[in-house]
């Protein structure tokens, strides 16, 4: 098994950045495909970003591309989403999960594991 704990989340204005990062314990995420979901209240969840194992594949959802880049550091055993440009439409809990099935990225039953989420609040 593998454990997720997110970080990095908090408060910030329309056009500001943030980077989340996801820190692994209990299996190397080398093992494992990895993905940033969010949900914002009221709303199902929705995929953000995935990676592959090695870190040479990476996809984005449409809302994201161009303004958050998903990478990964086997070494320290941490996935980070850079979110650059934020908008308001942006605030949700973060969560980062983990496959070590079949990688399609964004299918939500697909991962395995999950962290508890963090979360990002964009101002106006």
């Amino acid at each position: 098994q593998v454990q997720l704990v997110e970080s990095g989340g908090g408060l910030v204005q329309a056009g500001g950045s943030l980077r989340l990062s996801c820190a692994a314990s209990g299996r190397a995420i080398s093992s494992y495909a990895m993905g940033w979901f969010r949900q914002a209240p009221g709303k199902e969840r929705e995929f953000v970003a995935a990676i592959g194992w090695s870190g040479s594949i990476t996809y984005n959802a449409d809302s994201v591309k161009g303004r958050f880049i998903i990478s990964r550091d086997n070494a320290k055993n941490t996935v980070y989403l850079q979110m650059n440009s934020l908008k308001p439409e942006d605030t949700a809990v973060y969560y980062c999960a983990a496959t070590s099935r079949a990688f399609i990225p964004a299918l939500e039953r697909a991962y395995d594991y999950w962290g508890q989420g963090t979360q990002v609040t964009v101002s106006s």
